[in-house]
């Protein structure tokens, strides 16, 4: 059902589609801003700043594929059929153009705002109908004769105004609280830096600096360091204790092996990034456990190990699968201040993980809310009360 004042419209009425260009390898590098399907995946509009590439055309050509303000690009090519025809605006004046596996649409007519497309191409039902016209065995396509036959549920000019606004607002707050993550993150890869190499020493309890000497000790001399002997098929994210397949925390209803403190890492096929875990467990015969720690605090071995992660992908052997065995763990070098300053250390990290998963949840969050936001507004189920 069609709300009232809104319009049910074809693409092919309101848009005229055009293919880019196919160029030659040479002719890359330099010239003319040039959009390509990752700038398309990579944003909801595109300013002429935003583009990577550029391209080397003449100017009959740039005249016949110049980008104007409010054209939208759709990406005909994609891996799955779930990302094809996925859209950016292009809402700049300055001179670019599109690449071969781009499809541009230019409105026909005033009727729709550019700020307003930049959500209409997002909607689900917009979305499924692509999805359902995609062709192609080994990659998903959609061609402009397909983008014709799409229907496009639009509102009158001042309401798409309002929902564009309302819609912005979000993505602003989103943008923020991304930021604020990349920051975070920043700053705690500075402290891990300074505080996992020794070049900063926090205060001890008494207000004074930490200022031993660290000790040089092997990985496997201050630990227990195992893999697990099951190599089942039967883990489900349903089970009561944690079975940690490479590196990759499932559940299992079986019977665990261990009841530690463990930092754990996958020992094939992984970057091997560890996780840090407490209470029961199995393992994977290709997942390693470390714990049973001697002079040593868990959490600060956890980040250490992170931070000093180069040092398994350099001992990492295999040609196509890369992996390590139990004598590259046993023998990874480590340098340990006292068990004070690494409780210190990894009090001071895991704080700026909190900080770093609250900002998550919190984009998280946005994210949910601006979706919800969307299937009401850019379907007429919440109407938007017009000033005036």
């Amino acid at each position: 059902m069609v709300p009232n004042g809104w319009e049910n419209v074809l693409l092919g009425e309101v848009f005229d589609f055009r293919n880019g260009i196919n160029a030659d390898k040479s002719q890359y590098g330099q010239g003319v801003k040039f959009v390509n399907v990752m700038d398309v995946f990579g944003n909801n509009i595109l300013t002429e700043p935003k583009i990577i590439g550029r391209i080397s055309i003449s100017d009959k050509k740039l005249d016949d594929n110049r980008l104007e303000y409010g054209d939208v690009l759709f990406n005909r090519t994609s891996e799955t059929f779930d990302e094809i025809a996925m859209s950016a605006v292009y809402l700049d004046d300055a001179d670019a153009t599109f690449g071969g596996f781009v499809i541009r649409g230019r409105p026909l007519t005033n009727n729709l705002d550019p700020k307003y497309t930049v959500y209409a191409f997002q909607d689900s039902n917009f979305r499924k109908q692509v999805i359902k016209l995609g062709q192609g065995a080994v990659r998903a396509n959609i061609g402009q004769k397909d983008l014709v036959k799409v229907e496009l549920l639009v509102p009158p000019f001042s309401e798409q105004q309002k929902i564009a606004k309302i819609l912005s607002t979000w993505d602003k707050a989103i943008s923020t609280t991304e930021r604020l993550i990349e920051n975070s993150t920043q700053q705690k890869k500075a402290l891990m830096q300074q505080l996992l190499t020794g070049k900063k020493r926090l205060l001890d309890e008494s207000g004074k600096r930490f200022d031993g000497e660290w000790s040089s000790v092997l990985l496997g001399d201050i630990s227990h360091i195992t893999t697990g002997s099951s190599n089942r098929e039967d883990s489900s994210l349903t089970g009561e204790y944690a079975f940690f397949d490479r590196s990759i925390d499932v559940r299992t209803s079986g019977i665990f092996l261990f009841d530690a403190e463990a930092v754990i890492v996958g020992g094939e096929g992984q970057d091997f990034v560890p996780k840090y875990f407490e209470g029961k467990f199995d393992l994977h015969q290709r997942t390693y456990a470390i714990m049973d720690f001697e002079n040593a605090y868990g959490k600060f071995l956890f980040y250490y190990i992170g931070y000093y992660r180069h040092y398994f992908l350099s001992q990492a052997v295999g040609s196509t699968v890369k992996s390590l065995r139990l004598p590259m763990f046993q023998k990874m070098p480590i340098n340990l201040p006292s068990v004070k300053e690494q409780q210190k250390i990894a009090t001071v990290l895991t704080n700026a993980d909190k900080e770093i998963e609250l900002l998550e949840q919190q984009l998280a969050d946005l994210q949910q809310e601006k979706k919800a936001l969307m299937q009401v507004l850019l379907t007429g189920k919440k109407r938007i009360l017009i000033d005036g």
